[in-house]
């Protein structure tokens, strides 16, 4: 019963293979092997965008913060919702990797940015003025980390506000497949299409061993981003190895595969826990946000499952008798045993 993270679960088999297979003789190094010219390639055709720019990294923490230092000046401005990932999880990376960027929070309910406060926002910033951060970048997340999904035309929406102010637009997909598969269209619309420049998009997430792909639809700062990563220490010598895995991953859509099974998993718990514990967000990918009794939480505890739960940002280790936030995150790789013995352990007296 591992619910705490989608970062939990291990690689399929499939990926592992492809690995034993790059493992085979020599390959040049530092991204210049076969391997990551397929890939780039294949990229490329899966997003419909032919003049695309891609890199790997080992790392969502770099994926995001690399791209953002690409995009927006040390004296720039990066809006994001005050839940965002490169808020509340990455440890100041994207101020230090932009050398001084600051991060401002732009409102809306369920982890997603409101529009008309992105409005608001922009017109307050204080462009031109000197003693204000300029407009450097809005960032957003899909999934985002309430687990609730942006849709191809809210982008569009968010981004049409952001271009209006001059500003380019990143998109921390660290669970972009889940995302995705949700949404139910290309990769193109829930990206370029819909306005985003750069891409992080998430693999570790989703059953590869660690490598995330940072996709420039701008392909004019391509130098700059392989400038800033191999200054940053992110650029691998054996990178084949990266390569490998993202290539086995897109073959015949494996890594929608992958999603679809995480989501499905979710919708599964979600269905079982509707009589036993309130949802706090919707579910709309493979991660879950729902309200536990200290009851509750202490029983499915003692059972053995493994999840995250906060009470006002803190850790749950005595919670409250009002209640608690749980978050529970399906992976590739969760089976129905795993949801069902769950919902057993929260039914039981």
């Amino acid at each position: 019963m591992y619910f705490a993270s989608d970062n939990t679960s291990g690689v399929p088999e499939r990926i592992l293979e492809a690995l034993g297979r790059a493992n085979d003789g020599f390959s040049p190094g530092y991204g210049t092997d076969p391997l990551m010219d397929a890939l780039r390639q294949r990229l490329r055709e899966v997003f419909e965008a032919p003049d695309a720019e891609v890199f790997l990294v080992a790392t969502g923490t770099a994926a995001n913060a690399l791209a953002l230092a690409t995009l927006t000046p040390p004296w720039g401005a990066i809006y994001c919702h005050p839940l965002a990932h490169i808020e509340v999880d990455e440890c100041g990376a994207p101020e230090f990797y932009t050398s001084g960027a600051k991060l401002v929070h732009v409102p809306g309910e369920n982890g997603k940015i409101d529009p008309d406060a992105l409005a608001d926002t922009l017109t307050q910033s204080g462009r031109g003025v000197v003693h204000n951060v300029q407009p450097g970048a809005l960032s957003l997340t899909n999934l985002t980390e309430c687990g609730t999904l942006y849709r191809a035309d809210e982008i569009a929406a968010l981004s049409s506000v952001a271009k209006a102010h001059g500003l380019p637009v990143h998109l921390d997909g660290a669970r972009f497949a889940n995302a995705l598969v949700a949404e139910g269209c290309s990769p193109a619309e829930l990206s370029w299409r819909a306005g985003v420049e750069a891409l992080a998009l998430g693999g570790t997430k989703n059953g590869l061993m660690g490598v995330e792909a940072v996709i420039l639809f701008d392909p004019s700062r391509a130098w700059e981003f392989q400038l800033r990563r191999k200054r940053a220490g992110h650029l691998w010598s054996k990178h084949r190895f990266l390569s490998a895995q993202v290539l086995a991953w897109l073959e015949n859509g494996f890594w929608l595969e992958l999603a679809e099974h995480a989501n499905h998993m979710a919708a599964r718990l979600e269905d079982g826990l509707s009589d036993l514990a309130p949802l706090v967000y919707p579910r709309q990918g493979n991660m879950l946000f729902v309200r536990l009794s200290e009851e509750q939480h202490f029983k499915l505890q003692a059972a053995g499952a493994q999840f995250f739960s906060s009470k006002g940002g803190q850790s749950a280790s005595s919670p409250a008798p009002d209640g608690i936030t749980a978050r529970l995150v399906c992976s590739w790789n969760t089976t129905h045993e795993d949801v069902d013995a769950f919902l057993r352990a929260l039914k039981n007296p």
